[in-house]
């Protein structure tokens, strides 16, 4: 007589246990490095459309750049890029997005630079061309 018995062992269990453990860790670090990377390509589509909306349009129709940049003074940059990720509009001190205008007199300016903070790479930086 012999006796069947049916069912995973103890260390069939533990093994199994231990295989989804790691495979849900790397899928949530891999989830994590997914956001942070689409993040900050975000913020790099942002400051290009305000890049070249200061160069193509705004310098080209004036001669000069402005003091500050807003929806206002941008016309062609879709409203929502004027605000980082995090929800903060340029020119407020908690923003991704910066821009310093450089050597100006009665709001225009000669030139910029225009800068965000990204999460995984170092800063993302756009100089003026007209100098």
């Amino acid at each position: 007589m012999t006796k069947r018995t049916s069912g995973f062992t103890v260390i069939e269990i533990i093994l199994i246990i231990l295989v989804l453990s790691v495979a849900s860790v790397i899928f949530f670090v891999q989830k994590n490095d997914l956001a942070v990377a689409a993040r900050d390509q975000q913020r790099k589509t942002a400051i290009n459309a305000m890049y070249y909306s200061l160069e193509e349009v705004f310098y080209k129709a004036n001669n000069y750049y402005p003091e500050t940049i807003s929806e206002t003074n941008l016309p062609s940059v879709d409203p929502t890029m004027f605000t980082d990720p995090n929800g903060f509009k340029i020119g407020n001190s908690s923003s991704n997005y910066r821009y310093d205008a450089i050597n100006c007199n009665d709001n225009k300016c000669r030139a910029y630079t225009l800068r965000s903070t990204l999460e995984n790479e170092a800063d993302y930086v756009k100089d003026s061309i007209n100098k």
